[in-house]
């Protein structure tokens, strides 16, 4: 985002591809103009076309800087959000600042919208649009197959190494970077998270965190890519029923962080049997070492290009279910599971592979997440046998999200 000095010397040389500026009209803190479809037709243009900036609180045709009355900072920010939300399909993903410019009269707020160029292809009120010049114009269909042609080989490509390009290196958390760092890792910390493809460079020039930066290196990869978290619950009985949730958390932060913490959930939830032989035997409901494998092979294997899907952690009183948004990679399928591998994202898995397994009580013959051997999906199906009795399942959901159930031991 640009500094106040730098946005007054963008208004003064007026709108361009790169650049709208608006007038706000206000009913009290209401905004009464322009018309919400029109903002919507302006963003996602904008998200089509390049990264961008609209400006809020400027005249268009004199540049004169009107501003926005300090009480109605939060209600415009609120409506940009909303029109962003519910008025363009995907959602897109921007930032929005409060800044105060200087002025011949004193100093004026404007609200600034920094639009990154998106991954996706959007719709607005106004239908699929882009930006040429500073006006915005209908896609023809064959510009716009062609965009969705690129868009989507951009999201299948080695999505993981993709930028994210309203992110900033402020961003990634050093103590979190460093831990990926060895002996022979460059010193010169820009270096060495270019090497390692935690950050890359844009069209611009500039240093910007990737998906995988953001996703193992930001204390809040979620504010960032969407549902970038684990959803767990548990529930009492055999059905999926708010009235009878006993616990229910959203799991957050740098990936190996979420994995852990789901696996904390399922220990904290699931009930311990016992038998005596002749001595007391404890019984648990699932195989930790299991779980463990499950969880970090959704966390890894998952498709972040999919808009508004997170890993979802569902237990019941007589199964656990794992769902993971995106269709089995390549050409798996359910039945080649145990004998084949086959990486969605191979930067997410080398990175995950660097980091330590916290806990010993999983029964793991490894010291760090992932060793990328394949042994994951033997494991939740031999392990889970073994204690339950059944063999877990796995199922394809509309070709768009992968379902693991696991079935509990009987106490």
């Amino acid at each position: 985002m640009l500094n106040a000095s730098e946005l007054q010397k963008k208004i003064q040389t007026g709108e361009d591809s790169f650049l709208e500026l608006k007038e706000l009209h206000l009913s009290g803190n209401s905004v009464t103009g322009p018309h919400r479809n029109g903002m919507a037709d302006e963003l996602a243009a904008m998200a089509n076309s390049n990264s961008g900036i609209i400006i809020l609180g400027v005249n268009d045709k004199t540049r004169e800087i009107t501003g926005i009355p300090d009480q109605a900072l939060d209600s415009v920010e609120t409506w940009v959000r909303e029109i962003v939300n519910d008025l363009i399909e995907p959602p897109i993903i921007c930032q929005i600042s409060k800044i105060q410019l200087d002025t011949a009269t004193g100093g004026r707020n404007v609200i600034a919208i920094s639009v990154p160029r998106s991954l996706f292809v959007h719709r607005s009120p106004g239908g699929y649009l882009h930006r040429i010049g500073s006006s915005r114009r209908q896609m023809s269909p064959e510009y716009l197959a062609r965009l969705f042609q690129q868009r989507s080989q951009a999201r299948l490509i080695r999505f993981d190494e993709q930028i994210v390009g309203h992110a900033s290196l402020d961003n990634l958390d050093e103590k979190l970077w460093q831990r990926f760092r060895s002996p022979l890792s460059p010193a010169d910390p820009i270096e060495f998270l270019g090497k390692l493809k935690l950050i890359s460079r844009d069209e611009d020039g500039i240093d910007r965190p990737t998906v995988s930066g953001i996703l193992m290196s930001s204390p809040n990869p979620e504010q960032f890519i969407s549902n970038a978290f684990i959803q767990a619950v548990c529930y009492r009985g055999k059905d999926r029923d708010a009235n009878y949730q006993l616990d229910a958390r959203d799991l957050a932060g740098p990936l190996d962080r979420q994995i852990f913490a789901a696996c904390s959930f399922v220990e904290r939830n699931m009930k311990i049997g016992a038998r005596k032989a002749p001595h007391r035997i404890d019984i648990p409901q699932y195989s930790m070492s299991a779980v463990f494998e499950a969880v970090t092979n959704a966390v890894a294997h998952r498709d972040y290009s999919i808009y508004g899907s997170k890993i979802r952690l569902h237990l019941f009183s007589d199964r656990l279910e794992l769902y993971s948004p995106g269709t089995i990679p390549n050409t798996m399928t359910i039945a080649s599971l145990c004998e084949r591998q086959s990486a969605r994202n191979e930067l997410l898995t080398s990175l995950l592979a660097k980091c330590p397994v916290e806990s010993a009580d999983y029964e793991l013959m490894r010291t760090h997440i992932m060793d990328k051997r394949g042994e994951g999906v033997p494991i939740i199906i031999s392990h889970s046998r073994k204690l339950s009795g059944k063999s877990p399942e796995y199922r394809l959901l509309d070709d768009s999200e992968l379902l693991l159930t696991i079935f509990a031991a009987e106490p």
